[in-house]
């Protein structure tokens, strides 16, 4: 008796016909059927009723597909088992960010349970994010909205509302808050039209018959932050990620409404990789709590 043979008996079993065990191992249709004849004519039984191509099993098929089911049911499980504990062991889970800030407490209780594994984490803003999920140049994004798109899975992890900042010696930070109308009169420091902020920033600005203009647009957070400590200008942030900075003030802004709603998302298409599952499965009960 071989593997291969019990494999093809099983197969053509729980499938119902020769041709459609043939799709499902990716080999011929005579492939399988020489299997199981050498299968039978081995141990002289006779374990299908071929009847005008129709295939029934006999009363000793139908005793051996009982055992060939444990048996391939607990082949599965091991390679499962196996695969599992090799990603969690060396895999690599690759995430682009528009601000790592949101996956600190995600990302700790992860190196906790899984330390073998090598954690990428390169920042994005909302476009470059989508894009690197879609050309699979990585596994998760974060993102500063809930994307409407069923193409993903989507784990909302805070809502927090957008700042103003700016150096701790200008003028505005005596200010306890600032109005769109009177942000339109400062200099502002905004980032690349690709983000998120900015986007929600003029839109709200725009809604409340305002329009803010750039003095300075510049390439990322990190960017914005020091031509603002220099004292170049007013620059904006969701509030979480303000962080501690002693050069800079924040302040807050004259509209409720102005919130950034950040998400943990991927592609549902590659949501069931145990890696990504995982994390998912961490920042669900993260953001639960």
């Amino acid at each position: 008796m071989r593997y291969v043979q019990l494999r093809a008996f099983h197969y053509v079993a729980i499938s119902g016909g020769f041709s459609r065990a043939a799709e499902e191992l990716l080999l011929t249709q005579p492939a399988i059927s020489d299997q199981v004849r050498k299968l039978e004519e081995e141990y002289d039984v006779l374990l299908f009723n071929r009847q005008r191509k129709q295939v029934a099993l006999t009363p000793a098929g139908e005793k051996l597909l009982v055992i060939t089911r444990r048996m391939f049911d607990n082949e599965q499980q091991a390679l499962e088992l196996l695969s599992e504990s090799r990603a969690f062991r060396a895999g690599t889970l690759r995430i682009v960010a528009d601000a790592a800030h949101h996956l600190l407490q995600i990302l700790a209780e992860f190196r906790r349970k899984y330390p073998g594994v090598k954690i990428s984490v390169r920042a994005g803003n909302t476009e470059s994010v989508i894009e690197s999920l879609y050309s699979y140049d990585a596994d998760l994004g974060v993102l500063g909205e809930i994307p409407s798109s069923r193409d993903f899975d989507v784990v909302k992890l805070n809502a927090t509302p957008i700042v103003a900042f700016a150096a701790i010696d200008h003028a505005v930070t005596q200010r306890k808050s600032l109005s769109f109308g009177e942000l339109a009169d400062l200099p502002l420091v905004m980032r690349e039209r690709g983000s998120k902020t900015r986007r929600k920033l003029e839109d709200g600005a725009a809604q409340a018959g305002v329009e803010l203009k750039p003095m300075i647009e510049a390439e990322g957070r990190e960017a914005v932050r020091e031509i603002v400590a220099s004292g170049a200008g007013i620059g904006f942030v969701s509030a979480v990620e303000f962080g501690q900075d002693s050069r800079l003030v924040k302040i807050p802004i004259d509209a409720p409404g102005l919130l950034m709603d950040e998400a943990l998302i991927c592609l549902t298409e590659r949501s069931g990789g145990k890696l990504v599952r995982a994390f998912l499965d961490i920042a669900r009960s993260t953001a639960g709590r």
